[in-house]
Parts: structure tokens; sequence; C-alpha cells
């Protein structure tokens, strides 16, 4: 993907990775349309940010998915990146009762979210010249936190639509390029902002520049923080990764 002269439309980029990732984007000379659910913000980050379009979108809804996505293309008909961010991360505890209320909302946020804005902007990114579709998977596709077995579970998915997708797409003017972000401290959970063992976000989000700059070829954004979690089963020490990391706690 090259890293400016984009028209991009990232929903679920009003707080943490997402808005910081439209900010640097739209830094480096790209168009930003950003989508969320809260009004008030995308009017507070339109103001601070001109040039930043913004759009209600709430990607759990798939009439708000159907209609947003068509104000999208009708506002910018050049638009050729779709970078789908919105996710949730809640803790389970599937040996009591109570979890399936919120492992089905983790899956329609993380998975049909995802798949819906695909399918709505398909046909127009497969007439550009150019485009990208960037999933956003998590380490935890790779090596599962105990707490949160939806999650990881829905991560994991979108990693294989992400593998798969590559291939149908193979030939055609479209990329698919999965980020996998690795734990950083921002407010997906309650907590995880101040977490020391997180990767501080303004750390992630200029790694991960540094890599759509440097490697416009590379079909995984893998900052080094996250490769022990990718790459566990690959050097075999998979067992001593998930000790760790849920020894540790953390992602």
């Amino acid at each position: 993907m090259r890293i400016n002269g984009n028209t991009m439309f990232i929903p679920g980029a009003t707080s943490g990775i997402g808005l910081a990732l439209a900010l640097r984007l739209h830094e480096a000379g790209n168009q930003v349309i950003v989508g969320g659910r809260r009004t008030e913000l995308l009017d507070e980050i339109a103001t601070q940010h001109p040039g930043i379009d913004t759009i209600r979108i709430d990607t759990a809804d798939a009439a708000s998915i159907a209609s947003a996505s068509a104000q999208v293309i009708a506002r910018h008909p050049d638009l050729n990146v779709l970078i789908p961010m919105a996710g949730i991360m809640r803790a389970e505890d599937w040996t009591a009762p109570g979890f399936l209320e919120t492992a089905e909302a983790t899956v329609t946020t993380n998975v049909l979210g995802p798949i819906r804005l695909i399918a709505a902007f398909a046909e127009h990114l497969l007439a550009q010249p150019d485009a990208t579709i960037m999933t956003v998977s998590s380490g935890l596709a790779f090596a599962p936190l105990r707490f949160t077995p939806t999650y990881n579970a829905t991560k994991a998915a979108i990693h294989q639509l992400s593998e798969t997708l590559r291939l149908q797409f193979a030939g055609t003017s479209v990329r698919i390029v999965e980020l996998v972000p690795p734990s950083v401290q921002t407010d997906l959970m309650p907590g995880h902002a101040d977490d020391p063992h997180a990767m501080p976000l303004d750390d992630y989000i200029d790694e991960t520049m540094s890599i759509l700059e440097t490697q416009p070829d590379a079909t995984e954004v893998l900052v080094e923080r996250v490769k022990f979690l990718r790459y566990g089963e690959a050097r075999g020490d998979q067992a001593q990764v998930i000790a760790v990391l849920n020894g540790a706690a953390v992602a």
C-alpha cells in the first residue's frame, strides 16, 4: 500500500489505534474519512483536524453499514482504501453462566462488521486502479489470552479471512494487508491505557507508519513486539508463548 495519495475510509477510528492511525495517515497526505457511532466525537475530530471527513456508522448494524457505505462512495468516488478498525474486547468466563451475550456481541462487531464492510465496498474497490483493504487482527489471533476467548477467536477468523481474500483478489487491483497489533495502551479494555506491559500508542503508530512507508508490499504489518506472539508456532515455542502471555495477563 502506498503511504500517501489515497482516499481512505476508516470506520471505528474515533479513538485508540484507529484515531491515531487516521491522524497520521491524514498528515502523510491522504484524504481520510473517519467513521464512528458517536456524533459528538466525529464533530470533535472534524473541528480539530480540518480536512478529515466524518460519517456516522454503527458497524454492528447491517443497515447502518449499507447506508454509510453508500454515502461514503457518493461523497468520495475516488475512495481506494478501506480499513475496518472497529472492534470490542471483553473478558468472558465460559465456565460460568452469562457469557453468551458478550460472545455474540463480540462476533457481531469483530467478524460480521468487517465482512459486511468489505462486502459493501468490494465492487467499488475492484473498479479502482490501485486499492487496498487493510484488515485488523491481533497478536491474539496466534496465541490465546485466557480472559478473552471470543475476542481471540474473532481475530483468528480475521487472519484467515485476510489470507483467503488475498488468494481471491490475486490478479485484481485490490491488495489485502493485515494489520496485526500487539497489546497497545488504549481504552480497548478497562485499565489497558495504563498497562505498563502494553506498547505505548505513539510508539506503535510510529513503527507502523515506518513499516507502511518502507515496506509497501508487506502483506502483514508486524511491529517487532508482536512477533513474539505471531511466530510462536513457527519457532516451536508456542507453549512457552502461551504461558508467558497468560502468566503476565497481557496481550
